[in-house]
């Protein structure tokens, strides 16, 4: 039985964004994909249900009933039905949080997967994954956790092209960017092209070749308003975009986090050292994205 199971940082490469829709929800057309490195969710015996939460960014992360760990294994209960062996969660929480990385939706999906497979082990894929969705937009996207395209509210998933293995640099300069409030800044300002589906290549070859198409043909609708609410975001920008190893410098979701695609390992590792430098009370991270 697995007793654990990795929940990625999931990684915007762009984000664009309609106006909501007669139910206040906003259409979307993104390409998602997933690093190598993220938060872990682990399974222990117990002798009653048990939530806890442990890491560098545990103690940030709320424990109640909205937390979306525990709102995942409500929703696995209540497919389940019957009675629960009790077992005690544990989310070791390394990904910032209110960062633009899923980490709530994917600690989710890793959730339900955790549980499926420590209580039912027959329970499909397929019929987990409506679970995920109904915790959110990322739900479904994070469950899945592969490179792919994400559209209608981001419950509309199909293959993402062809990608090359994509070495990156994460930034989160310590400030939350929740996605609400960003939301409302996005409504108040005109948005004129909306989330129309840009030409999507069926492959891209080379890390120079996916940032130049994603520089030409997307964009991240999110970044001007989340920049207007957190200037820092804009710092964080600028000194990416400031940096030779960066192709493409984007923020991720609705914030805070920043990402530099860059041509190869040694590109990005030298350019996260130099960061971590520069900014030492910022969170900097290089990975691998697919």
């Amino acid at each position: 039985m697995r007793l654990s199971a990795f929940a990625p940082a999931k990684v915007n490469l762009f984000l664009h964004v309609g106006g909501p829709d007669a139910e206040g929800y906003h259409p979307i057309s993104s390409l998602m994909v997933f690093a190598d490195l993220g938060d872990q969710v682990m399974i222990q015996p117990s002798d009653a249900l048990a939530f806890e939460t442990t890491g560098p960014f545990g103690a940030s992360i709320p424990a109640g009933d909205d937390n979306l760990v525990l709102r995942a294994a409500r929703a696995f209960h209540a497919k389940l039905g019957g009675p629960i062996p009790p077992y005690r969660l544990i989310l070791d929480k390394r990904l910032p949080i209110a960062a633009g990385l899923g980490g709530g939706s994917s600690d989710a999906g890793a959730a339900l997967k955790l549980l499926r497979d420590a209580l039912a082990p027959n329970i499909p894929d397929d019929a987990l994954e409506p679970l995920a969705a109904s915790l959110g937009a990322d739900g479904a996207a994070c469950f899945r956790a592969t490179a792919l395209m994400a559209e209608g509210r981001g419950e509309a998933l199909s293959p993402a092209p062809a990608l090359p293995p994509l070495h990156a640099v994460l930034v989160n300069p310590g400030v939350p960017s929740p996605t609400g409030a960003v939301y409302r800044a996005y409504d108040a300002a005109v948005h004129p092209e909306g989330a129309a589906r840009p030409f999507v290549p069926s492959e891209l070859e080379t890390a120079e070749e996916t940032a130049a198409w994603l520089g030409v043909a997307t964009r991240n609708d999110l970044e001007a308003p989340a920049v207007a609410l957190t200037p820092l975001i804009g710092e964080a920008l600028d000194v990416l975009r400031d940096q030779p190893e960066s192709l493409l410098v984007r923020m991720s979701g609705s914030g805070a986090t920043c990402f530099a695609l860059c041509a190869g390992d040694i590109e990005a590792e030298t350019l996260a050292e130099r960061i971590e430098t520069v900014r030492p009370d910022w969170w900097v991270r290089r990975c691998r994205l697919g």
